[in-house]
């Protein structure tokens, strides 16, 4: 719809136009700022533009057009309404979706938390976000891979291995030890330690000789935990990408990196030119004893991904990796590669209420909050609408009690509601499905075109959605919808009275956005409540 007004508009007065909704429902569907552009470039009045304009589109069957203040306010006539509607109900599902782009093929990388816990309420949200950022794009036509980067090469793989060495010592075969300062706590450690037994036998607690085997051992369990909690809120992924397989390159790498006069050796370390490409200052990436840091492994990744040469390339990382940005653009700018088609997209921090409380920490994860706790507290619906409804690099702070609510301040169930009303009128109608689908949408009351017009905009708030990376557009505009069907629910009677198929209808083209803007978020829409 609003690019078949855009490109009337733009094919008539051949300019590029701007398309605007009012604020105010009185002044039109659309209106267009144009005649203040123009009249810059031709020296007149806006007004007298707007009024020529206004003029030469007076002919447009497809709308009717009026000029206030400057503005060109338009506003759709019922033929094309009719168009519009008939158009998106034989679409069905596919309703807003765009064929497939050839070009511009995306990796998306998303989650890759260390396999060395379970997995917690923080990286929850940039898992749901990165899911959803997918399922909108491929219904938008990109072709879009996605990829969990396994981090399974740095210290803490064998921090979670000593980890497990030590809780089984301690507990299993009752020998004393000594905690270093920085280890793995929670139950989990002390469960890798039972299944550990159940495998080896006690003689893998007997010395730190073991502690790869269990590093490795606890690291395949916690990736299998960490991908049957993805799944557990619908997320999986094509690719998974293991950071130890990759360093087998790094030789290579590091030549590259010299051949672009990328690094340089100083007190024994070899740093990266980092400061040069907009870092704070140079980074190390070798230290001293020989050793590759951790900015390497994302180094060693990066060139792994351009190699495989997609179109672009975005990352979602949390909001404390803010800093990289720089340094890993700084390196895939002296590896050769074009840094501009790397986006960074943040996740921030999410705090967790209960009844007003802090939500209670897991005693099995130590001393976070377990994402799978949540989901089994209000659910898979609730948790992934609640951590899309904000844009992903703000903060988030909610109430799990107000996502149990059966009312209109839940938004999900409010959605929810809208949908199973719109069943619920359905079958209680006496008029068949074809009857509905055949009905006129002429000579309705303004109240309903109102909200006929609000259904048809979503495929252009999914589009918006998806290149402003504000996914909270999609939440945002269904509990709109919701909020507009209701209220005329509330305000007017539809079963037995003489508009009753057209208004059913209208209700089919809301159901149809519901249900497709709940499937790009990952929830499946209900019809019973």
């Amino acid at each position: 719809m609003y690019h078949q007004i855009k490109k009337i508009l733009e094919d008539i007065l051949e300019v590029s136009i701007v398309l605007e909704r009012p604020k105010n429902k009185d002044y039109g569907h659309y209106a267009t700022p144009i005649a203040f552009s123009l009249a810059k470039i031709y020296k007149k009045n806006p007004m007298i533009i707007a009024q020529e304009i206004a003029q030469k589109l007076s002919v447009i069957p497809e709308f009717k057009v009026d000029v206030l203040h400057g503005y060109i306010n338009i506003t759709l006539c019922e033929d094309f309404f009719e168009q519009l509607g008939n158009a998106a109900i034989s679409q069905g599902l596919d309703f807003g979706k765009l064929p497939k782009k050839n070009e511009n093929k995306i990796l998306l990388e998303y989650v890759s938390a260390n396999p060395t816990g379970p997995l917690h309420i923080g990286h929850a949200r940039g898992a749901v976000f990165g899911d959803s950022l997918c399922r909108i794009g491929r219904f938008l036509g990109y072709e879009i891979d996605t990829e969990y980067y396994i981090n399974d090469a740095g210290s803490q793989i064998q921090m979670l291995g000593l980890s497990i060495y030590l809780a089984g010592r301690e507990h299993l075969v009752k020998k004393e030890v000594i905690y270093p300062k920085e280890y793995y706590k929670g139950e989990y450690v002390l469960d890798l330690a039972l299944l550990a037994r159940d495998k080896y036998g006690d003689k893998v607690f007997e010395n730190e000789d073991s502690v790869p085997i269990l590093s490795e051992f606890g690291k395949d369990l916690m990736l299998d935990e960490i991908k049957s909690n993805l799944a557990e809120v619908g997320i999986t992924f094509d690719y998974f990408v293991s950071e130890k397989s990759l360093y087998d390159h790094w030789a290579e790498i590091l030549q590259k990196l010299q051949a672009h006069d990328g690094v340089y050796q100083k007190d024994g370390k070899i740093w990266l030119r980092s400061g040069n490409q907009g870092d704070e200052k140079d980074r190390v990436i070798v230290r001293e004893n020989k050793e590759p840091t951790y900015l390497a492994g994302d180094i060693i990744y990066h060139h792994d991904k351009y190699q495989r040469n997609y179109a672009k390339y975005i990352n979602i990382w949390g909001a404390d990796h803010h800093g990289y940005i720089h340094r890993v653009k700084a390196a895939i700018h002296f590896l050769g590669f074009d840094e501009g088609k790397l986006e960074v997209l943040l996740s921030q921090m999410v705090s967790l209420l209960k009844g007003g409380q802090p939500y209670k920490m897991s005693k099995r994860a130590g001393n976070f909050i377990l994402m799978k706790d949540v989901v089994a507290d209000i659910g898979s619906d609730a948790l992934r609408f609640i951590f899309l409804s904000k844009k992903s690099d703000t903060h988030l702070e909610f109430d799990v009690e107000d996502l149990k609510k059966q009312d209109a301040s839940n938004p999900i169930f409010y959605i929810h509601y809208a949908n199973a009303r719109i069943h619920t009128l359905l079958e209680k109608s006496h008029f068949k499905d074809e009857m509905i689908l055949s009905a006129s949408l002429k000579n309705i009351p303004k109240e309903a075109k109102d909200l006929l017009f609000y259904a048809l905009s979503f495929p252009r708030v999914v589009e918006v959605a998806f290149d402003e990376r504000g996914l909270q557009k999609i939440c945002e505009y269904l509990k709109g919808l919701a909020g507009e069907f209701h209220s005329y629910y509330n305000a007017h009677k539809i079963i037995d009275t003489p508009l009753e198929s057209s208004i059913l209808k209208i209700c089919k083209i809301i159901s149809l956005s519901i249900t497709i803007g709940l499937d790009l978020l990952g929830i499946q829409a209900k019809t019973k409540m």
